[in-house]
């Protein structure tokens, strides 16, 4: 099974993958007036372009073309990084990818610059090297839904050694971080779109945390209810089955909640009888089940047979049995 953080890149690639969701990201979180009348026909993903040259293969990294509106369109590039732990090199990345996408940008104009000149029979002459010619603005965005608190620089001079003295030669930018641990629950509904419900889900981490989908307001889920595309079932089903199985809630409560997902009975969709006792019983036995492992391991260690340390442990014969064969074969150390 892939690692839930491999599990979230992907659910996030596919999230921002709809344009309707990467309109929304953009006007919930970047307080930029010009992007609020982005619409989503105006959003064209580019990510597949740059896939090669990203030295990680980051599942959950995009790349969009964003044209803005006005009586001269112009395109704002922007680039988004899912990260669920702190990443300290954030800066200097979003400096490689910034110049991958300005490099393709100047590529793409000149190629189809040459293309017009050969018309005219000249072709000495690069649209980049004009005088007019300028590049587009990219927005570097790094997407944050850790644990932890993000302590890592959001400008590269910061992370430059001598940049008291070099810092006229050293790029200046800064990425925008948009860190979920700042918002909180009532920040999350007040944006009312099916974004801010699948952000909430994920910020149930811990058992305590479920209580975040205890009393959701009636008119945000009736909201919610009235204008998910039925495109976009399926992916926020996906994602509720991701986020909550994290933190060990029992399958059939999962199905329990995506089968009023997909019926469309959003106001009383988490009203699956799942409590915060349920979650810590199951990890109480889990914890249990560990000790009595490891209590095999010692009695393995001294030689007691399969049926005795059974009945000692209360563990079935055939779980020992493998215990046994990894003990046997060196693969298994007994404390």
């Amino acid at each position: 099974m892939e690692p839930v953080h491999k599990l979230k890149d992907n659910a996030y690639k596919l999230i921002f993958g709809e344009p309707e969701m990467f309109v929304d990201f953009l006007k919930n979180f970047i307080p930029i007036d010009i992007l609020r009348h982005v619409k989503p026909e105006d959003i064209e993903d580019i990510t597949e372009r740059f896939l090669p040259l990203f030295s990680d293969n980051k599942d959950s990294d995009t790349v969009k073309k964003v044209r803005l509106q006005g009586d001269k369109p112009l395109f704002v590039i922007g680039i988004i990084e899912h990260e669920s732990e702190v990443n300290y090199t954030s800066s200097f990345k979003m400096l490689q990818y910034i110049t991958y996408v300005l490099s393709d940008y100047v590529k793409e104009n000149d190629k189809r610059f040459y293309e017009e000149l050969k018309i005219w029979g000249s072709t000495n002459l690069t649209l980049s090297n004009a005088r007019g010619f300028k590049l587009p603005p990219v927005l570097p965005i790094v997407f944050y839904d850790g644990a932890t608190k993000w302590t890592s620089s959001v400008n590269l001079l910061d992370r430059t050694e001598l940049s008291d003295i070099f810092h006229k030669y050293i790029p200046k930018f800064e990425y925008e971080l948009i860190d979920l641990n700042k918002y909180s629950r009532d920040d999350l509904v007040s944006f009312g779109n099916l974004l801010s419900l699948i952000l909430i889900v994920d910020k149930v981490r811990k058992a305590e945390d479920l209580e975040l989908l205890n009393g959701l307001p009636v008119d945000y889920l009736d909201k919610l209810r009235l204008n998910i595309p039925d495109h976009l079932l399926k992916l926020l089903a996906d994602c509720i089955n991701l986020f909550l199985t994290r933190v060990e809630i029992e399958k059939e409560k999962i199905e329990e909640i995506t089968e009023k997902l997909y019926r469309r009975r959003d106001l009383d969709m988490f009203d699956v009888q799942f409590t915060v006792k349920d979650i810590e019983r199951n990890a109480a036995e889990k914890a249990t089940m560990r000790f009595a492992i490891e209590i095999a391991k010692k009695l393995l260690k001294k030689g007691l047979s399969v049926k005795d340390i059974s009945e000692t442990t209360g563990l079935d014969e055939g779980l020992i049995e493998q215990l046994e064969d990894g003990y046997n074969q060196g693969a298994i150390q007994p404390v």
